[in-house]
């Protein structure tokens, strides 16, 4: 355990998990088999979680969900899910609703599966194991959120266009200010899924997968 809690080791893991790895699946071109490699490291992340991580931080963190925060959060999404569907429509109009022209069935079965399969291992990586286990490097307020924003964003660097890792920026700042706020894996998950299914359901989810492999 403590070869794992080495500023050496975390840094190394820390750059891993955050440049390597995604590079990695760029330049090889694995984009294909991306779940298997998202499972692999939530894998990891829960072995390194519950072995170094789990008791010092339910000893000091509560979950934080407030009427107020559950509707700001609800108002931000709609706010967002307008502009993201105004900014398809415009600039990327023939990938308005291309799921759903191309495979009508496809899009409740993205929208009931995300949750569970990538935006539940996203949160679980990139808040509460991120938060927890790099908090002696960042800190767990303004800094972490943005290093959490950060590697967040270098993660989606692999689909190859400009779309994903700008998305991912911004989605990482809200994902990380909400897991700071709430310190609730459930609520920044949920959080994630409405964006998640938000982007594949107007479209711009082509960009999170078709434009990864195409």
């Amino acid at each position: 355990m403590i070869i794992f809690n080495s500023t050496s080791y975390k840094t190394l893991e820390l750059i891993t998990l955050s440049i390597i790895i995604p590079f990695i699946i760029s330049y090889f071109k694995f984009s294909s088999n991306l779940l298997l490699f998202l499972w692999a490291i939530l894998i990891y992340c829960l072995f390194i979680f519950y072995l170094c991580e789990e008791k010092y931080y339910k000893s000091k963190h509560k979950n934080l969900i407030t009427k107020n925060v559950l509707e700001f959060a609800f108002i931000r999404w709609v706010v967002f899910s307008f502009c993201l569907f105004i900014f398809t429509f415009h600039v990327f109009p023939e990938k308005l609703f291309i799921v759903q022209k191309s495979n009508p069935g496809f899009i409740w079965k993205i929208i009931i599966f995300y949750p569970f399969f990538s935006a539940l291992p996203q949160e679980f990586i990139f808040c509460k194991f991120f938060f927890a286990r790099y908090k002696s490097f960042f800190g767990e307020k303004t800094l972490m959120v943005a290093m959490s924003s950060l590697a967040f964003c270098l993660a989606h660097i692999l689909f190859i266009n400009w779309v994903a890792p700008v998305l991912g920026l911004a989605a990482g700042i809200i994902f990380a200010g909400t897991y700071k706020k709430t310190k609730s894996l459930l609520m920044v998950s949920l959080e994630h899924s409405l964006y998640g299914d938000t982007l594949f359901f107007i479209g711009l989810g082509w960009f999170f997968w078709g434009g990864a492999v195409n």
